[in-house]
This record gives structure tokens, C-alpha cells and sequence, in this order.
């Protein structure tokens, strides 16, 4: 059974693993679009972006596993199409035929037109290498410019205070997170980075933005700035699945197994819109744990495993001397009660969201101890 991996990330690397460990004997291709080994990205907005880890820190296995393991690596390889009548997968001048193929394309960063057409110096952080300029641009004298207060802008904002930055977040909603952590706790991250100096613009538009980097609100404001980061957000990279004609919506479209409209093809991580079997959903999760559980979790059913992908979401940010661990998924029904155990202004705190008694999501801040006793309380009643 010939299987090909479309994608250069955690998911497919874990795959590729899951696969050799699970017994598959036969042909594994995994074609990586960037030229460097499948890396993880959680370190590039967090221990490479502060220097504190090497970027080499970030790949998930060294080169000699594919060759120990007898998977066929092409780095700096683009699969350009996928003909499903024929089982094939083009990568240039190759034809690759598969019995099973993954894809786990992964997501880009959504583009602010307004930022690229200005002519100031604009960066996002998706890549190695654009970690590696957007650490060149700290220093005392810089003035970064963050355009969007989720979790990467507030990730690149704590990186670059650490390096002495000025730095500024113009966040559209009235706090960073509030689409995810609600007005309770998200107050705690705007008081979390205005305490350590960071300039928050809240409720606020821009309007225009110079080729010198000055970027102008709706307020009048003018803020100057030496580097502009647009964080608003991610993309699924669907498009090869979409020109194959797979059911794609928000990311490519898969069961509960992860498969897509053609059982021989399935989806992992940030591109797998899944039909989720505990939240009794779709939902699309663009989070390190996903990657990973999902990358191993299609090899399995590749080899023959009949069995749902039920597990929770996860997700984590460092954030200062802040560290915080989410389970669960709020979505689309919101909830209609906060749980906060602790005491927020002691630094260490966990909360729980509720909707209607349900527990639909948990976090813990700096308790470490607490992220299984969240895992188990998600999707209880409150009062059991």
C-alpha cells in the first residue's frame, strides 16, 4: 500500500512515525513545501522568538530517521495537484501514485491588503525564517506595531518586551481574546501585557497606513513604529484539495475519522475541518496538540483503525512568567457562566466555562498540577 503526505509539519511527521510504528512496511513519500525538515511551530513565537532555543530545536525528527526508516523525504517540494480517478498524487515532474494519502497542508497567515500595499516594512510569523527576521527587529530603540491581540500578536508582544521593544497591539474588540476567553478572563491578559509596557489600543480601527511604518486609528491617533506585525488570524491551505474536487468549507471536510469525501484521502491538523463526535460539531483546530494527535491518529485509520478522533482540543501560550493550558471548545453557543477558582491576581488561578451547568471548556494558569483534573471535568455538570 503506497501512502503519500502532503505537508512539512508536526502532523505529517507524526504520521510518517505512527505509520513505520503501527507496521507499514510499504512506500511512505512525505513532500515538505519549505527546504527544511517537517518542523513544529509553537518555538517560533516563543523559545526561538526569545533566543532561548536554537531554531534546529524546532524540527521534530533529525534526517537520519527517514533514512533509518526508509520514509522518502522531499523537502522543498510542492504538490501541485491530486487526480483522484487515477490515485496520483504531481509534485513537479513527478507522479506519485497512493493507495492512501494524508494531507496535512497546515494553514497560512490571513494578509491585511491594506498593510501589504503601504510600502512599510510588514511581517507575519508562520515560518522559521520569519521568526528568525521578526527576533532581528527587537532591540531598545525598535518600535514594533501589532496588528491583532490573539495569541500569536500577544506571544510576539511578551518576545519582543523581553528584548526591551516598544510595542503596540491595536485589537479591534474591546480585550485581547475576547472571542475565546470571554470578557473574565481575557482582562486578565490585557492586564497581564500592560503591566509589563506594552500599549494597548482597544476598540480601535486603522484606517491607513504609511510607507515610514506610521499607522493611523479611526481615533486621529498617529503611531509611529519601525516594523509592522499582522496577527489577525490563519487560513487552512485548502486549495489542493478544493482543485480536487473533496468537499472543502473552512478547511478540507472530514468525518469522524478524519476521512474526506474520498475515503482514500484524509486530513490532519490545521486544515482538517472535523466532524467532531464529543462536541457534536465541525470545528477546524489550529493547535500543536491537534497536529500531533490527529498526524497519529489518520496513520492509524490508514492502517485499518475504525475508530473516531474524540479528543478535546488543547491548547497552551507562555506568555511572561505566565503559562496557561486550555481543554475544550467553547463554540459557536457561547456559555453562560464563568468559574474561577483561585485568585487571578496571585498569578495562579484555573477557570471553567460553563453552559447551562455544562462544563464546555477549562484552563488552568501557572497550576500545574490541575490540567488532568480539567481534562476529566470537561463535559460534566458543575455540580457533580
Amino acid at each position: 500500500m503506497n501512502i503519500v503526505i502532503v505537508g512539512g509539519g508536526l502532523a505529517a511527521a507524526k504520521a510518517a512515525v505512527e505509520l513505520r510504528e503501527g507496521g507499514h512496511s510499504d512506500s511512505v513519500v512525505v513532500l515538505a513545501g519549505e527546504d527544511h525538515l517537517p518542523y513544529e511551530r509553537p518555538p517560533l513565537s516563543k523559545g526561538v522568538l526569545l533566543g532561548q532555543a536554537d531554531p534546529d530545536s524546532a524540527t521534530v525528527l533529525d534526517k537520519d530517521w527517514y533514512a533509518d526508516h526508509d520514509v522518502d523525504l522531499r523537502t522543498a517540494t510542492t504538490a501541485d495537484a491530486i487526480d483522484l480517478e487515477a490515485g496520483t498524487v504531481h509534485a513537479g515532474d513527478d507522479v506519485l501514485p497512493f493507495d492512501r494519502l494524508l494531507l496535512a497542508t497546515g494553514s497560512r497567515p490571513r494578509h491585511l491588503r491594506m498593510a501589504d500595499e503601504s510600502g512599510a516594512p510588514v511581517a507575519y510569523l508562520r515560518t522559521l525564517e520569519d521568526s528568525r527576521l521578526l527576533k532581528e527587529s527587537f532591540g531598545a530603540e525598535n518600535r514594533l506595531i501589532i496588528i491583532g491581540g490573539g495569541w500569536i500578536g500577544l506571544e510576539v508582544a511578551a518576545a519582543a518586551r523581553a528584548a526591551d521593544t516598544h510595542v503596540t497591539i491595536v485589537e479591534s474588540l474591546e480585550l485581547p481574546l475576547l472571542r475565546v476567553l470571554g470578557p473574565e478572563v481575557a482582562a486578565h491578559f490585557a492586564d497581564l501585557h500592560r503591566a509589563h509596557g506594552v500599549d494597548l489600543r482597544l476598540s480601535a480601527q486603522v484606517t491607513g497606513i504609511d510607507s515610514d511604518g506610521t499607522v493611523h486609528l479611526a481615533d486621529g491617533s498617529a503611531l509611529a513604529s519601525d516594523l509592522v506585525v499582522v496577527g489577525v488570524g490563519v487560513e487552512p491551505v485548502d486549495d489542493l484539495a478544493r482543485q480536487a474536487g473533496l468537499d472543502v468549507d473552512n478547511g478540507v471536510l472530514v468525518d469522524e475519522l478524519l476521512r474526506t469525501s474520498d475515503p482514500r484521502v484524509l486530513a490532519a491538523g490545521d486544515v482538517a475541518n472535523q466532524q467532531h463526535p464529543v462536541l457534536g460539531r465541525r470545528i477546524r483546530v489550529e493547535h500543536w496538540d491537534t497536529a500531533i494527535e490527529q498526524g497519529r491518529h489518520a496513520a492509524r485509520v490508514m492502517l485499518g483503525l475504525d475508530a473516531a478522533y474524540d479528543r478535546l482540543p488543547y491548547f497552551f501560550t507562555d506568555q511572561y512568567d505566565l503559562g496557561m493550558e486550555y481543554v475544550g471548545s467553547i463554540g459557536p453557543d457561547g456559555y453562560t457562566d464563568v468559574q474561577i477558582e483561585g485568585e487571578p491576581a496571585s498569578g495562579a488561578f484555573r477557570a471553567y466555562w460553563l453552559r447551562d451547568g455544562l462544563v464546555v471548556a477549562g484552563m488552568h494558569v501557572n497550576d500545574w498540577d490541575a490540567t488532568e483534573e480539567i481534562r476529566a471535568r470537561v463535559g460534566t455538570r458543575a455540580d457533580h
